[in-house]
């Protein structure tokens, strides 16, 4: 594709600056490139010092590494931001009225609107979970949608995170660094805040507890432990919160409810907000082996003396084969076409589309279902001869296993560089609370940006970096 037809979100496609940019661009050029390189080193140096890293796996060991952060915000207006909020809300209330139906009447495969293996086969899909109704019916109590833009007004849906999306520390450190850095820059522009978010989720939670609770609800995060790669956030969303983080050691089942050590002795957690993946929620009902969860949770869960957050078996909502029918998923729970569209999706394991998949190879973005991270996916227009000769095996080997897209035109925002302000691709990930008191999308979310030149990988295991997402107040 060419530079013309991708959209800069500063300076759209014809170099003209675009009003959200326009008082930035004054401060902008008003400023000493000295001064700005040397506050870019002074950020850096502050997520070194916070300790904002992530672990990246699949090598010989583990590595830590610093998230780049890049000073230039990304600027978005109120009225952008209100109609991305209505598609947002409607595709969550979706997504959860979806996951209620599969765990009871499965209407949507009686009406004929999703094949029944694409469910019964679905290794996300949880048979423990039939039947059961979590507190307030809520099953993604926070919920990641990555949206990509690639117009004005022309959002579009990449995946649903819905298991326990990641991210949201970067997005409030993120900030904290520009408040810090910038503090004349918030002054000058009506910036809509997210720092409240840590209160938010706290309350989102509380609200979600279960109806026996009598008092002030208990909440816990569970994580697997510091050598997990999004450690850094569960501590930190922990401390934010004021509440116990625990690991699956600290938890035990006592009288019928899930109880953490404590000097006093065991005390009763009514909402786990638990960043271990389902298979090792619980080795008496999943994976035997796992270390990391607690003996006997999900049979207080069923008996509703605890709300887990995200409810188990709630990824067959982010599998990427879900995806493709969630045009349809929304359509038939809402009764509404979908506000926010999703990106054209090739099913590898239909016969016809996996042909066209083999014959254009070269021009499109093959992923793994159950992929993440950027791993286990083909980028067709950049992939080399030997890397398309492998995807093309796998595919023949696997087809179910895959799902292919068109190489979109992704936008661009601006990264500062030594010679200046130069574009870059980038995608975002909204933050969204649910519970039986409503929903709350935090206006902004987390940017990822490819940081090198062309490139459409923004994951930072892939070498992207983030920026301080801004709404603005119109």
């Amino acid at each position: 594709m060419s530079d013309g037809d991708i959209f800069d979100e500063m300076r759209g496609r014809d170099g003209v600056l675009r009003a959200p940019y326009a008082a930035f661009n004054a401060w902008f050029d008003g400023e000493d490139p000295r001064r700005l390189r040397a506050k870019q080193r002074e950020a850096e140096e502050l997520f070194r010092l916070t300790g904002i890293t992530f672990n990246v796996y699949g090598r010989s060991e583990a590595e830590e590494r610093l998230i780049p952060f890049d000073i230039i915000p990304r600027i978005i207006s109120g009225a952008e931001w209100q109609k991305l909020s209505r598609g947002i809300e409607q595709r969550v209330r979706a997504i959860n009225a979806f996951l209620y139906d599969i765990y009871h009447r499965q209407e949507i495969v009686k009406a004929g609107r999703i094949p029944e293996e694409m469910i019964s086969r679905n290794s996300a899909f949880l048979p423990q979970m039939i039947g059961v109704n979590p507190a307030g019916g809520v099953y993604t109590h926070i919920v990641g949608i990555d949206l990509v833009r690639t117009g004005p007004g022309e959002f579009y849906v990449l995946e649903d995170n819905a298991r326990t999306p990641s991210g949201v520390s970067y997005m409030l450190e993120n900030r904290e660094t520009m408040l810090q850095m910038f503090p004349e820059l918030f002054a000058q522009n009506r910036v809509q805040p997210v720092q409240n978010y840590p209160r938010d989720l706290l309350r989102s939670l509380a609200a979600s507890a279960p109806e026996a609770t009598m008092s002030q609800p208990t909440v816990a995060v569970l994580t697997p432990g510091i050598y997990n790669s999004a450690y850094f956030e569960h501590a930190f969303l922990a401390d934010q919160m004021g509440v116990e983080l625990v690991e699956g050691h600290d938890l035990r089942v006592v009288d019928g409810r899930v109880a953490m050590r404590t000097t006093q002795g065991y005390t009763p957690i009514d909402v786990l907000y638990r960043r271990v993946d389902d298979d090792f929620l619980d080795p008496l009902n999943f994976n035997p082996d796992s270390q990391l969860g607690v003996p006997g949770i999900m049979d207080v869960y069923r008996a509703g003396g605890i709300t887990i957050a995200n409810a188990p078996g709630t990824g067959i909502a982010d599998d990427k084969a879900i995806y493709s029918y969630m045009p349809e998923i929304v359509e038939f729970y809402t009764g509404e076409r979908p506000l926010l569209e999703n990106v054209p999706t090739w099913r590898c394991s239909e016969p016809e589309a996996l042909a066209y998949v083999l014959d254009n190879l070269d021009e499109l973005v093959v992923k793994e279902v159950h992929g993440s991270g950027g791993y286990g996916m083909l980028i067709g227009p950049t992939a080399t001869k030997k890397d398309l000769a492998l995807f093309r095996r796998k595919l023949k080997a696997r087809p179910g296993n895959y799902i292919a897209q068109p190489t979109l035109s992704l936008s661009t925002v601006p990264i500062f560089t030594r010679a200046g302000l130069s574009p870059r691709h980038v995608d975002l990930r909204p933050f969204v609370l649910v519970s039986p008191a409503g929903i709350k999308i935090t206006p902004g979310g987390l940017t990822r940006v490819a940081l090198k030149k062309g490139s459409l990988v923004v994951n930072s295991s892939q070498g992207g970096g983030t920026k301080d997402t801004w709404v603005l107040e119109d």
